[in-house]
């Protein structure tokens, strides 16, 4: 038996363990019936947590009111995991949560808003750059064309890349919503219902061959029919299969200049192989598809190494997420090899003259050492500088090959060289 002294001692102790904050003592109080309290650690008022009397217990003598000096800690709440919801460890019982705020409304599908969404769902700036890419075949086919085919190839191009887009985002809203990224897109906050997604996509894919087969001939539509079937199936179904994911998606990055290679009849085969078949006619065409092909690696690796987080949170196997390490490699390869391309088979190949050779070892030399240095130190500042670089470096050189096109007299093109010959002749004369 303790002496009061004792008890009076422990009182006070109790009181500065209390100014302390030095919480989490569990007491029985029979007089007030209060079940055994658990008090949170880090607290500085036991009166949050229990009711007025409970602070007069403590003062009490110790003999009838303490039961158990052993310390009881809470269970911590799946809250305090996040720190936006701190303020709930230290909320009071008397204060009332407050109300949600209301929903807003979602705006009527205007005619203007409806044509924004279409163009989200088509990915629009994706659209627009393999519409680029197929005009880029029709510029340097040797076979001259009309304006009916060229705009037809064009809408025909943007109309098949619109379908396989919105069928991939079909595929993937549940994956699309855990990325910060793409969880904007219109299926994933519901701008649009799947069904009104799948008839977009189906009026699209549908109308897109139509055209290119009515207008242009049947190679050109059965190729962009195929680049849909292969945009849509295998490549949507792999990305979370399997690392080969992205050489499918090169594949398909590298039909839309064969697609307008077909749409002014060039031939992708040669008819007959035979002594008298020129080197142009077999490589000119997959030349290009080498080209872009090897594009593709560089500009997406770089950028899949940026949001390779969203990438893993989301369960795509990128290569990336799997193998850093080599994902790099694999882009700096591809520039290298873009650099033999551009100074061996395009200008062998008869798109261009060998001059083409000399003036693309600038933007090559460029690309080349980003993608090295990106390769030797890794860092996402560098991945964004390597896909940088990949979105001028196409258009510059693409432009390149149809300034230094084969067979192709620009100063008499643009009437330059003909004023010259006839200013010689009124001087003869």
């Amino acid at each position: 038996m303790r002496s009061n002294d004792e008890e009076g001692v422990m009182c006070t102790e109790t009181r500065g363990a209390r100014r302390r904050g030095l919480v989490g003592l569990a007491v029985l109080d029979p007089r007030f019936q209060s079940p055994k309290v658990k008090i949170p650690l880090g607290s500085s008022r036991l009166s949050d947590y229990a009711p007025w009397p409970f602070e007069t217990c403590l003062c009490t003598p110790i003999s009838t009111r303490l039961i158990s000096t052993s310390i009881t800690l809470k269970p911590p709440d799946f809250s305090s995991f996040f720190s936006h919801n701190g303020n709930l460890l230290h909320r009071t019982t008397n204060e009332r949560p407050s109300p949600l705020a209301p929903y807003r409304v979602i705006p009527a599908l205007t005619p203007t808003r409806l044509f924004g969404i279409y163009a989200q769902l088509s990915k629009a700036r994706l659209t627009s750059f393999n519409v680029l890419v197929a005009m880029s075949g029709v510029a340097l086919s040797p076979i001259p064309t009309t304006v009916p085919i060229l705009l037809s190839t064009a809408l025909g191009t943007a109309l098949c890349s619109a379908s396989a887009n919105a069928l991939n985002q079909l595929q993937e809203v549940p994956y699309d919503a855990q990325m910060a990224r793409t969880r904007g897109r219109p299926l994933v906050r519901r701008a649009l219902s799947p069904l009104h997604a799948t008839a977009f996509a189906t009026v699209t894919g549908i109308a897109g061959p139509a055209l290119l087969y009515t207008i242009c001939n049947p190679t050109t539509a059965l190729l962009a029919t195929a680049n849909v079937a292969l945009y849509a199936g295998p490549y949507t179904w792999t990305k979370r299969r399997s690392r080969w994911n992205t050489w499918i998606g090169a594949v398909v990055g590298a039909v839309p200049p064969l697609i307008g290679w077909a749409a002014v009849g060039g031939t992708l085969l040669p008819k007959t192989l035979t002594l008298t078949t020129t080197v142009d006619e077999v490589l000119a065409p997959w030349v290009l598809f080498a080209l872009m092909f090897s594009w593709q690696f560089p500009h997406f690796n770089a950028l899949a190494h940026v949001v390779r987080g969203s990438y893993a949170q989301a369960g795509y196997r990128m290569l990336a997420v799997l193998d850093p390490v080599k994902n790099r490699l694999v882009a700096l390869r591809h520039v290298l090899l873009l650099t033999g391309i551009c100074a061996t088979l395009v200008p062998f190949s008869g798109l261009t003259t060998w001059s083409f050779a000399l003036t693309s070892l600038v933007p090559n030399a460029i690309w080349l050492r980003a993608a090295w240095r990106f390769n030797k130190f890794g860092g996402e500042a560098r991945a964004r500088a390597v896909f940088m670089h990949s979105l001028w470096w196409l258009p510059v050189v693409l432009g390149l090959m149809i300034v230094h096109k084969n067979n192709v007299d620009w100063l008499q093109w643009i009437g330059l060289e003909g004023l010259d010959e006839e200013k010689e002749e009124k001087v003869d004369y």
